[in-house]
């Protein structure tokens, strides 16, 4: 079943707890949470204490998006606020040596992943496969909140996943950047099992209905 990991970032920072709350009782899989430092991307949002405090808010897992410079000293930090899924972009400067902090990450007993920017080839991904539980394609540059999901991205996940089934390996396809209702059927056809959804869950008259949406009709078992 497809899982939806919707993103905190357009919440109402004032009332965050009611927020994660209602997304737990909504039926969220996960819970994004998109971590900037405002110079790998261009915007701040939180850091661990903000994570710490929703890890005692839900028993969901917490998907943690690391968008800044220098992940690999902050492992230990996310890892013991309470993340378990963290992932890390490539493009990175200290993340020259990828398989190091892919490695690191799953010697803290968390789920390693890998986020791709738009115009990050997926070539990167090839011989760390075995490394990782998951890959993110980004679907927009990011860096904001409430972009529209670029169409392309679509075949950035076909190439992925049909490479995910060749390896045979047990590795969540996510998708992050402007999904909603329109383009959810698209990006799962695509290849995608998990849909990071910020706006389309957070401002919906009704969270639930829209998670069932975007999570569409359940896969039939031959």
């Amino acid at each position: 079943m497809i899982k939806v990991s919707p993103s905190i970032l357009n919440a109402d920072f004032g009332h965050l707890a009611d927020t994660v709350k209602t997304l737990d009782a909504a039926g969220a899989d996960w819970i994004h949470c998109d971590v900037m430092d405002g110079i790998f991307v261009p915007n701040i949002s939180f850091g661990q204490p903000v994570i710490a405090a929703i890890r005692n808010l839900t028993q969901k897992p917490l998907d943690v998006h690391l968008m800044i410079t220098d992940p690999l000293n902050s492992l230990d930090l996310f890892a013991a606020a309470g993340a378990d899924i963290i992932t890390i972009h490539p493009e990175s400067p200290s993340n020259t040596h990828l398989h190091r902090t892919l490695t690191r990450i799953r010697s803290l007993g968390k789920k390693a992943g890998i986020a791709l920017n738009p115009s990050t080839h997926p070539d990167v991904l090839e011989y760390l496969y075995e490394e990782i539980d998951l890959v993110l394609v980004m679907s927009v540059n990011p860096g904001y909140g409430g972009q529209a999901f670029i169409p392309a991205m679509l075949r950035k996940i076909e190439i992925i996943a049909n490479r995910i089934s060749i390896l045979g390996l047990p590795i969540e396809l996510e998708v992050d950047g402007g999904i909603n209702a329109d383009n959810a059927p698209d990006v799962r056809s695509a290849g995608a099992t998990v849909l990071v959804a910020g706006n389309a869950v957070i401002t919906a008259p009704d969270p639930a209905r829209m998670i069932e949406v975007l999570r569409g009709p359940p896969c039939s078992v031959v």
